[in-house]
């Protein structure tokens, strides 16, 4: 296994091709992979006290960060256990590397926990649920992302109190749904598997079919919420009208802060900064497709801001663009985020792209069944020497996330489902479906591991948590007021 390799041009960015051949040499594969990675060791963990190596995992990512925003980081992942999950991707690779895996590789999610996926409007407007989080996503071992989902499950039950048997009910749903989908992609041809996807309003009605008709208010929140938000929407949460008639961000530090109000940005004087964002944009704009840069020419740029999102992004370089396009009630909310190295390169082997930029965009492409039609990348050039990666979308676009903090033991069990689903999907467009279908096999070995490994991997992450805490508690690690 290699940490590291030199980076390909883009155009040699395709699914492994080696791999495939006929449907039974595939299945051989997958049973012959049992061999040198047993279904049962994959539920193989051992708990830890004390890491401090762990904890030091995550300086050493925050020394990259914002100065200013680590203490908000920290702040937000110290709320649970569930928190912390979410924003220690880098801890989690780290261990999955350590762990036996079968040598199937695909293109990674790398941070597939269940608060990653959510609802979509696809270009035609109608809403799927698919995965929403790419930061991370590289080329990988299947087994990380199956991994890291059911481990979450596992925890967010944890979090909402849930007692052992519905919690095991929930990641068992999980594994046998990525299983049983795995197995149907595997009889499918490649044109139907990419074109499969989840539609949101038919799944409900079968999820509630199942429960006799009973409505899944989890889903059916999510469902609403991701019809109404949109730049429309994005716009009058985030900005506010002058009497010109002008419209602009709100200051609302430390996760809104319109441009003209930060000064000194790393040494960076506000027009000198606001001269790179807007480069940086014009880049962007410069890489899109010629029918999208058509479009995007439609808007005209109002405002610009920094916007501190989620939990595990929390200090990387964000940044929000208000546009206009026919008059001031047509707007367009854009996300300019920054991109670095995937937590999954680190630990497995460098992604063959040109930039992490495009890693993120070409990885999202890849795995999600539809993507934004403004995605695009770009990358700014430093004082100092070198470049600072980004991607670039729309903020808001039909998005809804489920409730976790709220969700019912049903509620966890289905959504567990969905995820399992799209992880499934994902993987199939870019890996080889029939070799991990045959390595799954049809029984309940592989479900037993995982319920197995999310106990006592939440178990570990409940130690570092501990850990985390009392650092902060002790003044040796930073923590805002502002969470």
């Amino acid at each position: 296994m290699s940490n590291g390799t030199s980076k390909h041009s883009s155009h040699d960015v395709t699914p492994d091709r080696r791999t495939r051949g006929d449907d039974l040499s595939r299945r051989e594969r997958g049973r012959a992979a049992r061999a040198a990675c047993p279904r049962s060791a994959l539920g193989a963990w051992t708990v830890r006290e004390g890491r401090e190596d762990a904890i030091a995992l995550l300086e050493e990512q925050s020394a990259e960060r914002i100065p200013e925003l680590i203490g908000l980081r920290y702040a937000r992942m110290a709320v649970s256990p569930f928190t912390f999950y979410r924003g220690t991707a880098i801890i989690m690779a780290r261990d999955l590397a350590r762990t036996p895996i079968t040598d199937i590789e695909v293109q990674c999610v790398g941070d597939a926990h269940i608060a990653n996926f959510g609802i979509f409007a696809s270009p035609t407007r109608h809403l799927v649920f698919d995965i929403n989080d790419f930061d991370e996503t590289a080329p990988g071992p299947w087994e990380w992302d199956i991994k890291r989902l059911s481990v979450s499950v596992e925890i967010c039950g944890r979090d909402r109190g849930f007692k052992t048997g519905a919690r095991e009910r929930a990641v068992r749903a999980c594994v046998k749904a990525y299983r049983k989908s795995m197995a149907r992609f595997a009889e499918m041809g490649e044109l139907d598997v990419w074109h499969a996807h989840l539609d949101v309003e038919q799944t409900i009605e079968g999820f509630e079919g199942e429960l006799g008709g009973k409505q899944s208010k989890t889903l059916r929140r999510a469902l609403e919420k991701a019809r109404a938000k949109d730049s429309v929407r994005a716009a009058d949460k985030l900005a506010y009208r002058e009497t010109d008639g002008s419209i602009r961000f709100k200051y609302e530090p430390p996760a809104l802060v319109p441009l003209d109000r930060i000064d000194g940005f790393e040494g960076t004087p506000v027009s000198e900064l606001s001269r790179r964002i807007g480069a940086l944009y014009a880049l962007y704009v410069d890489n899109l497709s010629y029918d999208k840069r058509c479009l995007v020419n439609r808007y005209h740029l109002d405002d610009t801001a920094r916007k501190v999102v989620g939990v595990g992004s929390v200090g990387t370089r964000a940044w929000v663009a208000l546009l206009h396009g026919k008059n001031e009630n047509d707007p367009l909310v854009m996300q300019m985020k920054e991109a670095g190295t995937s937590v999954v390169e680190r630990f497995y082997r460098t992604a063959p792209f040109a930039s992490h930029g495009e890693r993120v965009v070409q990885g999202q492409r890849l795995i999600q069944t539809t993507s934004d039609i403004l995605l695009g990348w770009t990358s700014i050039e430093l004082p100092g020497g070198g470049t600072r990666d980004y991607y670039v979308r729309q903020l808001w676009n039909g998005k809804g996330s489920i409730d976790l903090e709220n969700v019912g033991e049903e509620g966890l069990a289905n959504t567990a489902r969905l995820c399992a689903w799209a992880l499934a999907h994902a993987h199939a467009r870019t890996g080889d479906g029939v070799a991990i279908a045959a390595y799954l096999g049809d029984g309940d070995t592989f479900d037993d591991a995982l319920w197995e490994f999310s106990q006592a991997y939440a178990d570990q992450n409940d130690a570092d948590y501990r850990l985390f805490r009392t650092k902060i508690e002790h003044d040796e690690l930073p923590c805002s007021i502002f969470a």
